[in-house]
């Protein structure tokens, strides 16, 4: 008897502590990562850039909230957001009361789809058709039928009171307090066809101390557009690191057309005969109807920029 039902009963026990640890227990195992990237001009003293993607904040995530405030005793330079802040319409909110101690700093956003659209219930097993098929978001699919909108432009204009520069297809410069100018250049989120690079096109800001482009969902045709064109470091989001990773592999999709082997951290892109530095965050949060992760801990990273050898 033992026999015959232990292996079976072992096997139920084990899975369900795997559920239970990827949507408890994970999902609030807030991290930290840091990372040095050399790419600064020769010369030129290091920079602290700290960035923040994928929040996607549910009304009522006190944890997650007092975590994200929690950031900025770090004292970056400047921060970075990448997007999909939401997965609540109700929740602008508590995304500006998380991070508005890092409000108080310079700063530089993208929006990306769940910061316009609200999250939609759906079977995860679409994300691995998705990725067979070559077909992502808007990417080749048809158009999304009776999404429900979400209320971003009070965010975009709390963002931007505080000083904090939009860069949906457009252009923009810091002043940092050490006395540096960043220029950066960004795009609309090409998860949903939002992304105008002709609006861009021209490269780094010639007159910046360092400029570096930024864009929620990193997806080839714009990480070859912003190679092309001289950026030395791209940031971006999107891809949660895979979110359910399988331990010793890694992730099994990016949710876009970039490789698993690059679906969260630093990496390296080449197109145009030329090479950039790719950073994608693997984010602190989740969408509200699979709130869950597992081998992918939430997280933001502080990147210290070096000048180049």
């Amino acid at each position: 008897m033992r026999a015959r039902y232990g292996i079976p009963l072992t096997l139920t026990a084990l899975g369900a502590a795997c559920v239970g640890y990827a949507t408890v227990v994970e999902p609030r195992s807030f991290r930290l990562r840091r990372v040095t990237v050399p790419v600064l001009p020769p010369g030129m003293d290091s920079l602290r850039v700290l960035h923040v993607s994928d929040i996607h904040m549910v009304s009522g995530q006190r944890m997650k909230q007092r975590w994200l405030r929690s950031l900025a005793g770090l004292r970056p330079d400047f921060v970075v957001n990448t997007g999909d802040n939401l997965s609540d319409p109700e929740a602008v909110p508590e995304v500006l009361d998380a991070l508005g101690p890092l409000m108080e700093l310079p700063g530089a956003y993208v929006f990306g789809s769940n910061d316009y659209y609200g999250p939609k219930l759906r079977n995860p097993a679409r994300y691995l058709l998705e990725k067979a098929s070559g077909r992502h978001g808007l990417n080749g699919n048809p158009p999304a039928v009776g999404a429900v909108h979400n209320p971003w432009e009070g965010m975009r204009d709390a963002f931007d009171k505080a000083g904090w520069v939009g860069l949906s297809n457009s252009r923009g410069r810091l002043k940092l307090e050490t006395g540096q100018e960043i220029g950066l250049t960004g795009l609309d989120d090409p998860h949903i066809k939002r992304d105008r690079y002709s609006a861009v096109i021209g490269g780094p800001q010639a007159d910046a101390d360092f400029s570096l482009a930024v864009v929620h969902a990193p997806y080839l045709r714009v990480l070859d557009a912003f190679t092309a064109d001289r950026y030395p470091l791209i940031l971006a989001g999107h891809t949660h690191g895979g979110q359910l990773c399988v331990p010793f592999y890694g992730a099994l999709v990016t949710n876009c057309d970039l490789d698993t082997r690059r679906v969260k951290g630093l990496s390296s892109h080449r197109a145009g005969g030329r090479t950039s530095y790719l950073h994608v965050s693997a984010g602190c949060g989740a969408n509200r109807y699979t709130p869950v992760r597992f081998a992918c801990p939430p997280e933001a990273t502080l990147l210290t920029l070096t000048a180049r050898p």
